[in-house]
């Protein structure tokens, strides 16, 4: 059910509050350009920034806007255990298919404490559980062994590996079995994921280039070898530079040149500076999304 080119969605803002009409405009644009599923309110999405409120009034929207077309993964995570049950309980409550739990960050579980932790948000909430490791993040590392143990709760179904460790799916496969669902966290490795033996990725890049990101997903499950490695190399230096400064600052910039929302972060994030401009410019150039700069916005109105 979970695999290809999942996005971490962006959330738009207008004078530092959600701006609603871009963010159903961009679900709905996801959607005609070929994804196989969505993730609102993960770190792309700012969510550190985000009030209870504004998090599950974001995740209520966009499984209202999709409708079932494709899957809905909210992030639900915190290092709140009581939190991260709360917004799981609601995710599932208001229709979500899955919900993505990151680690958690600050406290510095031990491995045996993160076993805790999602045992816990498990045994409370009864919907698919993608685990979030994200080692840069958070601080803390799950180990495939500890995933493995994981892994033998029925609702515990898969992990978004953002290790930046093409070692990891092998590892992972191993210890969890060939149904637990892998899916890559970074974008500039998400095509050697594949080879590894993953199923697909939650992406920053599919947020401006859906079709290429989801095209080259397809062009991998029916052996186009060919398309798979065209699309690969155009979409390289958008998962480089796309990264050259704190996520999602350059994305949003990106976001704002082919008209999706405002270049708009909340602090203590800023907007991407001008050495990160010219970094995405070269790579939406590259990618062929330039030439594209305002036709969007014109086509969604």
């Amino acid at each position: 059910m979970f695999k290809g080119s999942i996005t971490a969605l962006i959330t738009p803002f207008k004078n530092n509050e959600i701006d609603w009409r871009a963010f159903e405009n961009l679900v709905e644009w996801q959607i005609e350009q070929g994804v196989h599923g969505l993730v609102p309110c993960g770190t792309t999405g700012e969510s550190p920034t985000l009030s209870h409120d504004e998090h599950m009034s974001i995740i209520e929207r966009c499984v209202a806007v999709v409708n079932k077309r494709i899957p809905v993964i909210a992030g639900t995570g915190s290092n709140s255990t009581s939190e991260a049950i709360e917004l799981t309980q609601h995710a599932k409550d208001i229709g979500a298919d899955a919900a993505l739990i990151v680690t958690p960050y600050y406290n510095k579980p031990t491995q045996d404490g993160m076993i805790a932790h999602f045992t816990a948000i498990h045994n409370a909430v009864s919907v698919p559980i993608v685990i979030y490791n994200i080692p840069g993040r958070c601080v803390v590392d799950m180990t495939p062994t500890t995933m493995g143990k994981l892994a033998k709760l029925p609702n515990i179904i898969g992990v978004k590996d953002a290790s930046n460790d093409l070692a990891r799916p092998l590892e992972t496969a191993r210890e969890c079995g060939p149904d637990f669902i892998q899916l890559s966290g970074d974008d500039v490795t998400a095509a050697a994921f594949l080879a590894q033996g993953g199923h697909g990725v939650i992406s920053v890049v599919s947020n401006i280039a859906p079709a290429l990101s989801a095209g080259m997903q397809n062009a991998w499950q029916s052996c186009d070898l060919q398309t798979f490695a065209l699309l690969r190399d155009k979409l390289g230096p958008l998962g480089k530079n796309l990264f050259c400064e704190s996520n999602p600052a350059p994305l949003k910039y990106a976001a704002s040149r082919l008209g999706l929302c405002r270049d708009e972060v909340r602090l203590p994030l800023l907007p991407a500076s001008l050495s990160a401009r010219e970094k995405v410019d070269e790579a939406l150039q590259y990618a062929g999304l330039s030439d594209s700069a305002g036709k969007i916005e014109m086509a969604l109105r």
